[in-house]
């Protein structure tokens, strides 16, 4: 099974050297400057599951990809995702299975009318991770994980495969029966502490310390939820009962990569995390007060990057 991996940054870096160490048929679809590093010094990860470095890992360039590859691993941010299909639109053919890991439901819409939505799985990955000044990937939490399915909910011949090649990588592959709820369920929470982070601008723990702090994250995730379940995606059990956790949880530094992003002066992803949400809440008549204060507190900081 050949697999392509869009980008070799954090998660593509991840994820694809991993099944590279595994000797799975892996080439990485790379602009010149990352071909240039990798070449150089390899694809070298850091992690509490063991560091390794992956001499000459292959790559291809958008201008020399010609082949056909029985699997795409995309996981480009929202705002490149236009670039990214042009570049890897060579690698699709009949039978190419294309797993977007990318946030929220808008490139679903993007890749269905792109390539057909016969081509296109669900899919969703956890994981901490980071390039560091070395251009290394940087895992910095023993936590990984990759999520796939037909969306329909059938269990096909081809996530079978595909799960049979991804389970030998140890990147905790899940073929899922239910995709599409798990990538409703992680857009709830991915949200939610978008949202209250960046317009907080602080953590979670600091936003708690302060009086109206807990009613303020769980009311965002009053709102959230309230879209997910007017999809027909109601987020509920373990899952609610661990977001709730981890938005309450006292003294807790985590914040969203949107708010990092922020901190660094780099693009967000406002529109396909925060504004779609909004745009869905608004169809469904559903008010989403907070919500959209963070959304326009978003929208105001791209004005400011232009």
């Amino acid at each position: 099974m050949r697999i392509l991996v869009v980008g070799a940054g954090a998660i593509g870096g991840y994820f694809g050297g991993r099944l590279l160490q595994a000797g799975r048929d892996v080439t990485f679809l790379v602009r010149p400057k990352r071909a240039s590093e990798l070449a150089s010094a390899g694809l070298v990860i850091k992690s509490p599951a063991g560091d390794v470095t992956l001499k000459n890992p292959p790559t291809v360039q958008a201008d020399k990809l010609a082949e056909k590859f029985d699997v795409v691993l995309l996981s480009c941010k929202a705002f490149d995702l236009e670039d990214a299909i042009k570049s890897f639109a060579p690698a699709v053919g009949p039978n190419t299975s294309i797993i977007p890991l990318l946030n929220g439901m808008l490139h679903l819409n993007v890749l269905d009318e792109r390539f057909g939505a016969e081509r296109v799985l669900g899919g969703l990955c956890a994981i901490a991770a980071t390039l560091n000044e070395a251009r290394e990937v940087v895992q910095l939490a023993p936590m990984q994980s990759l999520n796939f399915g037909e969306r329909d909910g059938k269990m096909s011949d081809r996530v079978r495969a595909i799960s049979e090649i991804f389970t030998s990588g140890n990147i905790g592959a899940v073929a899922s029966e239910h995709i599409m709820q798990d990538m409703w369920e992680k857009w709830v929470f991915l949200a939610s502490l978008a949202a209250s982070t960046c317009l907080m601008r602080t953590s979670v723990g600091n936003i708690l310390a302060v009086t109206g702090g807990r009613d303020f994250l769980l009311g965002m995730l009053d709102e959230t939820s309230a879209i997910a379940k007017a999809a027909g995606h109601e987020p509920a059990g373990p899952f609610f009962q661990r977001t709730q956790g981890l938005l309450t949880a006292e003294g807790s530094p985590m914040t969203a990569s949107m708010f990092r992003d922020i901190k660094g002066g780099f693009p967000v992803e406002a529109d396909h995390v925060i504004g779609d949400l909004v745009a869905r809440a608004d169809a469904a008549k559903i008010p989403v007060p907070k919500l959209r204060i963070a959304y326009t507190h978003l929208k105001a900081y791209e004005k400011q990057r232009e």
